[in-house]
């Protein structure tokens, strides 16, 4: 492997950087009582002893809170980034001052740099990896598979990844297990529905000074972040279409009382689009031919192939930054095309954004730090097999206790009488 600068080696005034970069942690501290609760068990338990976590994500404050805890909990930590336009190089300098964490993320870096980065926290020789959309895991199977032995297991963060994790393992070739983190209730019902619905319309407008009032917004897919996006829009007074591939979902949007189309045809009426399928080339050449001028194109879902941007870049005659985060396609007609964040993840890539909201990635993180703790249970030592494992429903009761807790919130539960009738088949009418 070749060496790879942590962060506080790239930057010019590390201490000025590093104080942003607290002062951002410690806001997001004060609204995360799930992460104080797992960090205080942590401190107390040191359940990570000994252990080595390589992370790849998107490393901004809230991020920062799970990084610090996990080190708490006595694991060696060392971080980088998911994306290259994700990182808040503040929170990374800060989190690299922490004893124990090694910080290698950094913003705008290019692709030799990026999976550099990869490779520096893979030096480390993980334990075990916590990643957002697999390029951690990829890489050590394509690359470092001699490491994989020495991995105790993984966690996975997002929808993508955990496609991509089942694709593998779907092929025999994922060497070690791995807890979809994504498909649990506390984090798919909250950060994928409620948290892309707001930070991704929340960036977008911020960047784009424009208003959601009347316009026509083209979301693509309806999965649980289309979901959010279209609800949210919909609150907004926006006038909203859904494109699909899968019928169900079409038919779920309908029933939702959203306009139904192919994006052949929303492409003719659309102000906004905002892709969150995961998939590629869901906006293309056809399309982008048929769009009104001054329309905004952006990407909620994880790597910027959604929105064919060599497509559009062939069909320009000019393209400029028309504001901070946003490039205008200019076509042969006059039409301009305007491509927010270079079509990368709008809600973690815009100069402007800030991500989920604090609350909701409170809830995911809390999931996500307790799956580790989970694989490193020694009364589970041999319960996970190579392969992609849904996190236990106790765990994600345990996180969604201690937010209720921290809420004020009771609720009932079940009498003995009640969970003997649920749990029996002999019970008649």
């Amino acid at each position: 492997m070749t060496e790879y600068p942590r962060i506080t080696d790239q930057l010019d005034d590390v201490e000025s950087a590093r104080e942003a970069g607290r002062r951002k942690m410690e806001w997001a501290r004060q609204h995360m009582p799930i992460m104080a609760a797992v960090r205080a068990e942590f401190e107390a338990d040191q359940p990570l002893a000994g252990e080595r976590i390589a992370m790849a994500m998107h490393v901004e404050a809230k991020t920062a809170i799970l990084v610090e805890a996990l080190a708490a909990g006595g694991a060696e930590v060392a971080v980088t980034g998911c994306n290259p336009l994700s990182t808040h190089d503040d929170v990374s300098a800060a989190l690299d001052d922490v004893e124990n964490i090694t910080s290698y993320a950094k913003r705008e870096v290019d692709a030799e740099e990026y999976y550099a980065a990869i490779e520096a926290t893979i030096a480390h020789e993980p334990t075990i990896t916590v990643d957002d959309g697999m390029d951690l895991v990829a890489a050590i199977h394509e690359d470092y598979p001699e490491l994989i032995e020495g991995i105790v297991g993984g966690c996975e963060e997002t929808t993508t990844g955990v496609h991509r994790l089942r694709a593998m393992a779907a092929d025999g070739a994922l060497d070690y297990p791995v807890f979809a983190v994504n498909d649990t209730p506390m984090k798919r019902l909250f950060d994928n529905v409620h948290g892309t619905g707001e930070s991704s319309l929340a960036s977008l407008a911020m960047t784009t000074n424009l208003s959601w009032a009347g316009k026509t917004v083209v979301v693509a897919g309806f999965g649980y972040c289309g979901k959010g996006v279209a609800r949210k829009a919909a609150g907004q007074n926006a006038n909203v279409i859904v494109t699909e591939v899968e019928p169900r979902r079409a038919l779920e949007a309908h029933m939702e009382g959203y306009d139904v189309l192919p994006m052949a045809e929303a492409a003719a009426v659309g102000d906004v689009f905002l892709t969150t399928t995961g998939n590629r080339d869901v906006v293309v050449r056809e399309h982008f031919e048929r769009m009104d001028d001054g329309v905004v194109l952006a990407n909620a879902g994880h790597f910027d192939v959604e929105i064919d941007l060599d497509a559009l870049d062939d069909l320009a005659v000019d393209r400029y930054e028309a504001r901070d985060g946003v490039e205008a396609f200019e076509m042969d007609d006059g039409r301009r095309l305007n491509v927010v964040a270079e079509g990368r993840l709008v809600n973690l890539a815009a100069p402007v954004s800030l991500g989920h909201p604090v609350e909701v990635m409170d809830q995911s993180f809390g999931v996500q730090a307790v799956c580790v703790r989970e694989l490193l249970d020694r009364e589970h030592a041999d319960a996970y097999e190579p392969g992609v494992h849904d996190v236990p429903d106790a765990l994600d009761r345990e996180i969604a206790e201690i937010k209720l807790e921290a809420e004020g919130v009771d609720f009932d539960s079940l009498s003995e009488t009640q969970r003997e009738y649920m749990d029996s088949w002999d019970h008649g009418t």
